[in-house]
């Protein structure tokens, strides 16, 4: 398409029962770009936020729970909901609950197990390094910084003194019937013994002159932190298990989630009431009929929808709004697009630049990146980011790629290239030139290149012709902006600007006629004097275009601003206009200047590459510096030539009609990727 689609305005009226559905439906399938100022009902809008923000609430606990399972099993989440994503139900939350309960069940013992074992290993550190102290155990109490009770305690009790001392101490059972071993740090020891004395706990005497820890309780210590880690190994068992059965399932509940609070977010965007919303906003024209068909059917024909065209809406017509602009292309086209919105979105009802921005782009990088290996290397690096979930990040780059490195095999075919092999097609270049040539019955010598650009001998005419190549494809491509201005120009209704402006007709007019001036005397002619009417008409029109056009629209004045600043105008105009389409012309010399670069660097590499190519170790010399210097190339050389493409579409070709940037066509969707 030449010019970005139609598009209309789109009001619905909702029942608060069928606006999720409405919003799921157009979130799936991306066809409504929203506007920001639905029209307002007079009603309880209070209650309807009050019930909106509930919601929010009770989603973002959701989605909160469902991260802290996911990342305690080690299941990773994405960062949008998934293709099937729908959303959730009264069982999904009922699940959720089941599942995060679950887990947090496992998560409360392992921190439980956890804190056990960290006491134990104290505790034990502790005991060993007065197991061999030559004094009493009774005495223990006042060396160490351990606090150590030896008894008995009913063992119905010990689990009530476990949540009595909490991480103050820890209790060891020695037997089944009722020792005990209880250990707590210098500063818990009044703690201890107030809690063992609340449980009935029963001292037991050491036997006099006993020295050291006894063997036995370092001994049960070590047995109960063995013990420890057992459960935490079976904790973490558990968790495999958790992960392999209801990972997927964690997933799915997390896109669900994510949709649910896209929704929400929507609604308190919405103006409307308890029970009624209103969902305004802009749908390709083409698309309006089965929106309309399947909202319907949805809904049970509840919805009531209105649609009005761009020059029905005032505030369209008088400027304070943009229609938003949305682009249809096939595969090829439409993976140049980011090249036009990185620049600024066209204006609505304006031709659409980008099938000349893929068309130039693909054919400016050949000329200037000309190598038919290096050229297949772009080309697989396009389909690889197409094809690989690795590289989708790299997806939006794949349509240029591949239609690059096409472009630059074509080229690499034309200069005989093949990773900076020079001789790599003589022999097919010389059998397709010879059987042309016998042909057209001329007895020339098949030439070993069809295009040459080193500066050979003999090939220096060569090259000036491709020169004046490249300056011919930056005429054609300033005259296609001009053009797309003029036609803007007149769209928008704006006749001066497309008329009397240095980028409309007359400009136009001034730009082709030097051109063919410069054309004539570069094949022999000679400057006439008709020529300087061919310049000063269309200069004339550019210096007293503003001053014609209020006098034909019939305002006052004709000079709007006085003589002096009129005049001054128009002499700035003039001088601009000339120097503007000079440098635009000349600067697509840069294009010329890249190729050539290019061949010079592929030159030196296969050179120093045939340098050391001798001999066993020279092979594997040769072969890094082809390697080497190849990828230096595509990688350094593949993004400045890129850069400068890029550089010639923004300043000599946008700026002839991009004077002004609409509103791209951004629809709600769930999915961004």
């Amino acid at each position: 398409m030449i010019r970005p689609r139609k598009m209309k305005q789109i009001e619905m009226t909702v029942l608060a029962r069928d606006v999720d559905t409405v919003i799921e439906y157009l979130g799936r399938n991306g066809i409504m770009h929203f506007s920001d100022d639905a029209a307002a009902i007079p009603g309880d809008i209070e209650e309807k936020n009050a019930a909106s923000s509930g919601n929010a609430v009770h989603i973002r606990e959701s989605l909160d729970s469902i991260a802290a399972a996911a990342v305690w099993l080690g299941v990773r989440l994405p960062a949008e909901p998934g293709g099937e994503s729908t959303l959730p139900t009264d069982a999904d939350d009922a699940l959720v609950n089941k599942l995060c309960a679950g887990v947090m069940r496992l998560i409360a013992r392992e921190n439980s197990q956890n804190q056990e074992k960290k006491k134990l290993e104290e505790t034990l550190n502790e005991a060993k390094a007065f197991s061999r102290l030559n004094a009493p155990f009774s005495d223990l109490d006042q060396l160490s910084y351990l606090t150590l009770r030896v008894g008995r305690l009913d063992p119905r009790r010990q689990e009530e003194l476990r949540e009595n001392l909490a991480d103050r101490a820890v209790i060891i059972p020695l037997d089944d019937t009722g020792r005990v071993l209880a250990a707590a740090s210098r500063k818990g020891r009044f703690a201890l013994d107030s809690a063992l004395k609340k449980t009935a706990f029963a001292p037991i005497a050491i036997p006099e002159g006993y020295k050291g820890v006894p063997a036995d309780l370092l001994s049960s210590l070590g047995e109960r932190l063995a013990g420890v880690g057992q459960e935490l190994e079976s904790i973490e068992e558990k968790r495999r298990d958790f992960a392999e059965e209801y990972g997927d399932t964690l997933i799915k509940l997390h896109g669900a989630y994510l949709m649910s609070r896209s929704v929400e977010e929507l609604k308190k965007r919405l103006k409307g009431t308890r029970n009624v919303f209103v969902i305004a906003g802009w749908v390709p024209a083409d698309e309006v009929a089965a929106l309309a068909a399947e909202l319907e059917k949805r809904t049970g024909g509840r919805t009531a929808i209105r649609s009005y065209n761009p020059e029905e809406i005032d505030d369209v017509r008088e400027g304070r709004r943009k229609v938003p602009v949305s682009l249809k292309h096939g595969a090829f086209v439409k993976g140049f697009e980011p090249v036009v919105f990185s620049y600024g979105a066209p204006l609505y009802g304006t031709l659409d630049p980008t099938p000349f921005v893929a068309f130039f782009f693909t054919v400016l990088f050949g000329i200037m990146f000309g190598d038919t290996g290096q050229g297949l290397v772009l080309f697989l690096l396009g389909f690889a980011a197409a094809k690989t979930k690795r590289l989708a990040s790299f997806k939006h780059f794949a349509t240029p790629l591949k239609a690059v490195g096409i472009s630059s095999m074509v080229m690499g075919l034309l200069n005989g290239e093949f990773f900076t092999n020079e001789n790599f097609f003589v022999r097919p270049t010389r059998a397709i030139t010879g059987f042309v040539i016998k042909l057209f019955g001329s007895g020339a010598e098949p030439p070993e290149r069809i295009l040459q650009l080193m500066p050979e001998k003999g090939s220096m005419t060569k090259l000036f012709y491709f020169f004046g190549f490249t300056i011919a494809v930056g005429v054609l491509l300033n005259s296609i902006g001009l053009l797309v201005n003029i036609v803007n120009q007149f769209s928008l209704k704006k006749y001066e600007k497309a008329l009397f402006a240095k980028t409309g007709a007359a400009g136009l007019a001034f730009f082709w006629y030097a051109i063919f001036i410069a054309v004539r005397i570069i094949t022999g002619g000679a400057f006439v004097r008709a020529d300087y009417l061919g310049l000063l008409l269309p200069a004339g029109l550019i210096f007293f275009g503003p001053a014609i056009w209020r006098l034909v629209s019939r305002e006052r004045p004709v000079l709007e601003h006085g003589l002096l600043v009129f005049i001054m105008e128009g002499f700035v105009e003039i001088l601009e206009s000339a120097s503007t389409y000079i440098s635009n012309t000349v600067s697509f010399l840069r294009v010329g200047a890249f190729a050539l670069s290019h061949a010079v660097l592929s030159f030196i590499v296969f050179t120093l590459s045939e340098m050391v190519g001798k001999g066993a170790a020279g092979i594997l010399f040769s072969l890094v510096i082809m390697i080497f210097g190849n990828a230096v190339i595509i990688l350094l050389e593949g993004m400045i030539v890129a850069i400068q493409v890029v550089r010639l579409q923004y300043y000599e070709f946008f700026s002839k009609f991009f004077t002004e940037t609409g509103v791209a066509f951004t629809p709600f969707r769930f999915r961004k990727g």
